[in-house]
C-alpha cells in the first residue's frame, strides 16, 4: 500500500562511497490536512540478517566480538562489541544470507534456521530492515575456525557464552547491540533456554 499524504519532491546522492547517503526533499500532510515540507537524511546499506545460535544441551550461544568504527567513535573506548552473527543479504534471501554469514563468521554450518521476526533497526536515518533468525548448533557442526573474510576486513573472535552469563552481559553494559540484545531476550521470553 503506497502512502498518498507523502510526496518526495527530490532526491540527492550525498556521500556513494560506501553505501548510499542519499537527502530528500519531501511533502508531508499533517492532520490538519495541509502539506509541510521537510528534508531528512536517509543511509541505504542494504537489508541484513542476524542470527543467534544456542545449544540446548549446554545451555550455551555463540557471539562475536569486532571492533565497530561507529561506537568507537561515539565514546566506545575500544569499539569491540559483542554481538550476534550479522550480514547484509547481498542480493540472497535472508535465509541464505544468514547460513552463509554464521559459516563464514563462526565456523558452524548450520542446516536449520528459523526465521523468527523482521525490524528496523533505527528508521529514523538507515533504510535497512533486519530479518532475525535463531538455530540450534552443536560443536559437530564447526567446520573451522571462523573469523570472517579477510578480503572484506573482517577479523572476528567467535565467543561462545552460556546463556545466562550472556543475558548478565547486557545489564552490565558488556554487551550494547541492539539486534544481539533483542535475540538473547526472545530466547528468554520463548524459554527456549
Amino acid at each position: 500500500m503506497h502512502n498518498t499524504n507523502v510526496q518526495i519532491e527530490k532526491t540527492e546522492i550525498l556521500s556513494d562511497n560506501w553505501y548510499t547517503l542519499k537527502k530528500v526533499t519531501f511533502k508531508i500532510q499533517k492532520k490538519d490536512g495541509s502539506f509541510q515540507q521537510q528534508s531528512r537524511e536517509a543511509y541505504d546499506r542494504g537489508n541484513g540478517a542476524a542470527i543467534l545460535l544456542y545449544d540446548k544441551s549446554t545451555e550455551n550461544v555463540i557471539l562475536t566480538r569486532q571492533f565497530r568504527l561507529p561506537s568507537f567513535i561515539n565514546g566506545n573506548e575500544t569499539g569491540m562489541m559483542i554481538e550476534v552473527c550479522a550480514g547484509l543479504l547481498d542480493n540472497d534471501n535472508p535465509e541464505d544470507c544468514i547460513k552463509r554469514e554464521t559459516e563464514e563468521e563462526t565456523g558452524y554450518k548450520v542446516s536449520h534456521v528459523e526465521k523468527i521476526f523482521e525490524a528496523y533497526m533505527s528508521p529514523g536515518a538507515v533504510t535497512e530492515i533486519l530479518h532475525f533468525f535463531i538455530a540450534e548448533y552443536s560443536k559437530d557442526m564447526k567446520i573451522h575456525d571462523g573469523g570472517g573474510l579477510q578480503d572484506e576486513g573482517e577479523d572476528i573472535e567467535v565467543l561462545e557464552f552460556r546463556f545466562e552469563e550472556a543475558l548478565n552481559m547486557i545489564e552490565t553494559g558488556a554487551i550494547k547491540d541492539a539486534k544481539t540484545i533483542m535475540l538473547l531476550q526472545y530466547l528468554r521470553l520463548k524459554n527456549i533456554l
